[in-house]
């Protein structure tokens, strides 16, 4: 199974950023600057390369990629609101719970992923998906970390505030996201001199991303990882649970193979490393956060290849 064999990459790619941690070769500055790469050169160019294939896409099909993604995005956000009730969540605990629920690595995972089983132009449709993304992280993200804010008569530093959230959501990523979609639509001419370079800094995105989740795994107490029954519980849910009955859903109106793959992926990736960034910086639970990360990305190795045998 091609992504099988897929994952079996990635987890190569992983074992060595472990391996360099421990080596003291991958340190932790190394891993921020790393990520930087990944973040603000490699995957925007990976999503860039959605528009330069031979790979077309017809408008009505868009859409649809539209009006799923909207549908799945308010799914997840009412799943991440009853999911911490029945797993009887802390409260302290309850934020972090509610973004991993909603925010996967559809960037450092999936993407890569993607482009590996059904091509760049594949890319097309997940660009799509990581506008509201990357909406939500700054918004809905933040504030299910920070929980209920207290109105404030500051005025100046709620501007302040909101002027840099704006900032965050204008990203990179975003604008990569953008580019793609308006490059495709209005069939811009991309040089073939800029294509090259873009390709081939996109080709960083997948071993970097998969070397610096690696690097981080070798901080956690992996044992400790598989005792926290309801994080397993929780694991089992967004890993299985929700990318089967999402996918199994989806197919019952569109026919793109392509596109319930997208959407297969998009739903079946483990949980966003950007929940514990947030976490860190908003004082959520920040050490669950980074439980969450580790556990379910180590799972979906596994998950996402039986998850791809049943419903694809």
């Amino acid at each position: 199974m091609l992504l099988l064999q897929q994952m079996i990459v990635l987890f190569i790619l992983m074992g060595i950023g472990y391996f360099c941690n421990r080596k003291n070769v991958i340190t932790e500055e190394v891993s921020k600057k790393l990520s930087a790469i990944v973040v603000n050169i490699a995957n925007p160019a990976l999503i860039l390369t959605g528009c330069m294939g031979e790979e077309r896409i017809q408008g009505k099909e868009l859409l649809l990629t539209a009006v799923i993604m909207l549908v799945m995005y308010g799914a997840l956000l009412l799943l991440a609101f009853l999911l911490p009730m029945v797993l009887r969540i802390e409260k302290k605990s309850r934020g972090t719970y509610q973004a991993m629920t909603v925010f996967s690595n559809i960037g450092f995972m999936g993407f890569p992923v993607i482009a590996a089983l059904y091509g760049n132009g594949a890319l097309l449709y997940a660009a799509l998906f990581m506008i509201p993304y990357n909406i939500l992280i700054y918004t809905y993200g933040i504030s299910a970390m920070t929980g209920e804010k207290k109105e404030t008569s500051q005025g100046e530093n709620a501007s302040r505030e909101k002027t840099s959230s704006l900032g965050r959501i204008c990203n990179i990523g975003v604008i990569a996201c953008i580019l793609t979609i308006l490059i495709y639509l209005l069939g811009i001419p991309v040089p073939a001199f800029l294509k090259t370079t873009v390709t081939h800094l996109s080709n960083l995105t997948a071993p970097l991303s998969m070397m610096v989740i690696g690097a981080s795994l070798a901080d956690i107490d992996l044992k400790k990882l598989f005792t926290d029954v309801k994080l397993l519980i929780f694991s089992a849910i967004k890993l299985i649970l929700i990318p089967v009955a999402g996918v199994l859903i989806i197919r019952q109106f569109v026919d793109n193979q392509v596109l319930c793959g997208v959407c297969m992926v998009m739903l079946a990736t483990p949980v966003g490393s950007m929940t514990a960034m947030l976490a860190q910086q908003y004082d959520g639970d920040y050490e669950m956060a980074s439980r969450g990360v580790a556990l379910t990305t180590i799972l979906s190795v596994a998950t996402m290849p039986l998850v791809s045998a049943i419903v694809m």
